[in-house]
């Protein structure tokens, strides 16, 4: 069936003349003869094109395009003329609308713009039912899965994407979760606005305000000039706070001021400023612990975690294992390289005690060290094969001797390798170590454990 037309004119002949050559040509018509009834009409029945006289009694044609434009911006307006009164033609198509006609026009010329504007609302519903296809396959296409656990991850994203409410990402370092937040930011209406990722556990801790609400001049020392904040710079779009759980106690009742009002004032500065800002939070730590250690507000956890999501770790959910072998080898130029079914299983197997990160960085490391494209067990590293260090999937770190050990000793010893091992950055240190920081700073003040000199 032909699309509806809405024709408004107030010359009766006229109208009827637009509504014998439409209907021929085998559309359904409507008419009013007046701006007023039009709209009623438009309202009730949802015409794909109107067809409006600019000079009517009442309502005039400028009127009338204005107010179908605002129920309806898709809808597209033809306005018809005279011929002494083109410029106002102009305009109206400078307020919105599609083409005009100018009187006296004949049936073919009045057929062929109506039919251009019908194709043009076409393909305009085809784009955009395209472009929404496109964005519910790509919107995930960087985190890959298909079990049952990831889907649960997929269907709360596209529940609550388009909703305001503050949402909390939990897991283990290297699950995906900055992944999560970008894809709800994408799947919300927020998406052709800014998206800003800051982690509060990588930012030293009297910049840390500073970089979230900004400053201004002379707030501080070193404050030569207005800085804006996070806040403020995702304007209109998602504000990402990373290792939200490191936040410093002393700022959670200012991040909460924020969240309450939905205003952010500059450290240092007397005006508060309006804010429209979804924000998404992500932590590895656990949070009932840090609640009840007292590290962390309960009024602000509530209010960051409306909605819950939480990304199981790999060895959760080994049947997606080869799924992302497959997308990092492709991810990094070689999508022609396998894995044998041994190899294939040992990677399966193994616990991945850095979740995805750490399957990303063996894959691109088994890539460059190749002997062919197909992988063998013997291409693994020494610590995710079978036979060497702990049993497969549990990482070895030390080697107990019969006669026995001292506990806090060999606590010590965990939290020296694990400093070494990142550098000595207590924030890496104890992100490896699966414990807060201040946690971290406990032990290395009990122990009495101090970095190298340089």
């Amino acid at each position: 069936m032909k699309p509806t037309i809405l024709i408004i004119d107030d010359d009766t002949s006229l109208r009827r003349v637009l509504e014998y050559n439409l209907q021929e040509a085998g559309y359904q018509v409507i008419a009013a003869a007046d701006g007023e009834e039009g709209l009623r009409l438009f309202s009730e029945e949802a015409p794909a094109l109107v067809i409006t006289d600019m000079k009517m009694p009442g309502m005039d044609g400028l009127q009338v395009l204005k107010a179908v434009k605002e129920r309806s911006p898709e809808t597209l307006v033809i306005i018809i003329t005279a011929f002494g009164t083109v410029d106002m033609a102009v305009e109206a198509m400078k307020l919105g609308a599609y083409d005009y006609i100018t009187k006296p026009f004949n049936r073919d010329e009045l057929r062929l713009t109506v039919g251009k504007a019908l194709q043009f609302t076409g393909l305009a519903a085809e784009n955009k039912r395209l472009r929404s296809q496109l964005s519910d396959r790509s919107d995930f296409r960087t985190i890959v899965g298909a079990s049952r656990q990831m889907e649960r991850v997929f269907h709360i994203v596209r529940k609550v994407a388009d909703s305001e409410a503050a949402v909390l990402i939990t897991g283990e370092s290297g699950t995906g979760k900055e992944l999560v937040a970008r894809s709800i930011h994408a799947h919300s209406g927020r998406r052709d606005a800014p998206f800003v990722a800051i982690n509060c556990a990588a930012i030293p801790r009297d910049l840390l305000e500073s970089e979230l609400f900004g400053h201004v001049k002379g707030a501080f020392t070193g404050a030569v000039r207005d800085k804006t904040g996070k806040f403020q710079l995702a304007e209109g779009g998602t504000l990402f706070l990373d290792e939200v759980g490191e936040l410093p106690l002393e700022l959670q009742p200012k991040l909460l001021r924020v969240l309450q009002e939905k205003t952010v004032e500059p450290v240092g500065g007397t005006t508060a400023h309006k804010l429209d800002v979804r924000l998404v939070a992500a932590t590895n730590l656990d949070m009932e612990k840090a609640l009840a250690d007292g590290v962390f507000r309960e009024d602000l956890y509530y209010r960051l975690s409306v909605i819950p999501i939480h990304l199981p770790p790999l060895r959760e959910r080994p049947d997606d294992i080869p799924l992302l072998l497959r997308y990092f080898c492709a991810k990094h130029g070689n999508p022609q390289v396998g894995f044998d079914r041994q190899a294939l299983d040992t990677l399966v197997k193994y616990g991945w005690p850095g979740n995805v990160r750490e399957l990303e960085n063996t894959v691109e490391r088994l890539l460059i060290m190749r002997n062919s494209d197909t992988i063998a067990p013997e291409d693994l590293p020494d610590k995710i094969r079978p036979g060497f260090g702990a049993p497969s999937g549990t990482p070895a770190v030390f080697n107990l001797p019969p006669e026995g050990y001292s506990l806090e000793q060999l606590e010590r010893e965990v939290v020296v390798a694990a400093l070494e091992r990142n550098n000595w950055n207590q924030t890496a240190a104890a992100r490896f170590l699966r414990i807060p920081r201040h946690t971290l700073i406990y032990r290395l003040e009990k122990y009495g454990i101090t970095p190298p000199e340089k």
